[in-house]
C-alpha cells in the first residue's frame, strides 16, 4: 500500500471498453490509487497512460513483479482472461475483472482456485446485482406477492454495432466468443439466475447477424426449469432500446424500466402501485476493496461468475446447434 494507506493499482490492457471507467474508478476512489499501465498494443496502453497521467509498462511479467503495485484491474480479450489473471494471481496481485470471467466453465474455475491458492481476492465486475431496482426485485419475489412464479424477460440492448461506436476488435469470436448474449447479454443472463435460479433444465438459443459480422448482435436466450418456470433473455447491440425487467407469477406482475425508474407491481385484485427503487448497494469495485481490506472472499460473486460462464458456454452451444438442449 502507499504511504497513505491507499491500494496501488494497475490497468492490465485498454482493450475492453470499460477499461476507461475502471482505471477512473481506481484513481478516484478514496481508498485506491491509480499507478501504472499495461497493454499488448503499446500504442493504445501509452495513450491511456498519458490520458491519466501514470506509468505505461510495455512489459507484462516486469510490471506484474513491481512492488509499489497492490492490486490490477484486467481489461483484456475474454481469450485472454486465463492467461493474463493466472500471471496476476501468481504475482500475488488482487484482481478487478471484467465479465465474462473465462471464456470456458474449466478456465474460470482454474482462475478462482490460482487465486484462492495466493490469496489473492478476485470479484468480476457484474454491476447489476447491486443495483437499486434488482434489490426491489428481489424483496417483491422474496415476500410472495407475486406467488408461483411462471415467466421472467430481462431486456438490455444497445446500438453500438448500427452506429459503430464499437471497437471493431469486438467482432472477432476469437477474442470475444460472442457479443450480444457474451458481452452485454452477461447482464439479463446473470439477473435471470438471480431471479430463478442458477441452473435451469433446459436451453435454447436464437442469434441473429443482422450487420453482417461474425459475432451475433441480436440474441434471444430462453431456459426452462423442471417446475415449468420459463426465462427469456434477449440482448443486442443494433437497437436503443432500455433496460427492462418483467416477472411474472400466480398472482400477478412486476415490471422494471429504464425510461420510469421504478418497479411497477400488479395484484390480483388491486391496483397497479409503484415500488420506489432504493439506492445501490457497493459497487462491484467497492467490495473488492472491501474484501482487499478485510481479508474475505467474495463468495456470492464468485460463483455467480462461474454460472454466468456455464449459461453462455451453453446459450453458444444451443445457437450453433439449432437445438434445445438439457442443461443439467
Amino acid at each position: 500500500m502507499s504511504a497513505d494507506g491507499r491500494l496501488r493499482v494497475a490497468v492490465l490492457s485498454f482493450w475492453h471498453v470499460h477499461a476507461g471507467d475502471y482505471a477512473k474508478t481506481a484513481a478516484q476512489h478514496p481508498q485506491t490509487e491509480l499507478v501504472a499501465v499495461w497493454d499488448d498494443d503499446e500504442a493504445r496502453g501509452r495513450e491511456a497512460a498519458a490520458e491519466f497521467d501514470v506509468d505505461f509498462e510495455p512489459d507484462l511479467d516486469a510490471l506484474l513483479a513491481r512492488d509499489d503495485i497492490d492490486a490490477v484491474t484486467i481489461t483484456t480479450s475474454t481469450k485472454d482472461h486465463r492467461d493474463v489473471i493466472l500471471k496476476a494471481a501468481g504475482a500475488g496481485k488482487h484482481i478487478f475483472t471484467e465479465k465474462l470471467l473465462a471464456p470456458t466453465v474449466e478456465e474460470a474455475e482454474e482462475i478462482i482456485s490460482a487465486c484462492d491458492e495466493h490469496g489473492v481476492k478476485l470479484i468480476v465486475s457484474l454491476p447489476r446485482l447491486y443495483h437499486g431496482y434488482t434489490q426491489a426485485v428481489k424483496e417483491v419475489l422474496a415476500d410472495g406477492a407475486l406467488g408461483t412464479i411462471t415467466y421472467s424477460r430481462v431486456r438490455l440492448s444497445h446500438d453500438g454495432a448500427v452506429a459503430n461506436w464499437l471497437p471493431e476488435r469486438f467482432y472477432d469470436p476469437e477474442l470475444t466468443f460472442g457479443l450480444a448474449i457474451a458481452d452485454l447479454g452477461c447482464h439479463p443472463v446473470y439477473l435471470t439466475q438471480l431471479f430463478l435460479g442458477a441452473r435451469p433444465a433446459t436451453i435454447s438459443s436464437t442469434y441473429t447477424h443482422v450487420t453482417g459480422r461474425d459475432v451475433e448482435d441480436n440474441a434471444v436466450v430462453a431456459v426452462t426449469y423442471d417446475d415449468g418456470t420459463i426465462g427469456v433473455i434477449e440482448s443486442g447491440v443494433v437497437s436503443p432500446d432500455p433496460f427492462l425487467i418483467e416477472i411474472g407469477g400466480t398472482s400477478g406482475w412486476l415490471s422494471y424500466s429504464e425510461r420510469d425508474r421504478h418497479v411497477a407491481l400488479a395484484l390480483k385484485g388491486r391496483d397497479t402501485e409503484t415500488i420506489p427503487v432504493p439506492d445501490d448497494l457497493p459497487t462491484a469495485f467497492d467490495q473488492w476493496v472491501e474484501h482487499i481490506r478485510d481479508d474475505t472472499r467474495a463468495d456470492d460473486n464468485l460463483s455467480r461468475a462461474v454460472e454466468l460462464t456455464r449459461l453462455v458456454v451453453a446459450a453458444n452451444h444451443a445457437a450453433r446447434t439449432g437445438t434445445k438442449e438439457d442443461y443439467r
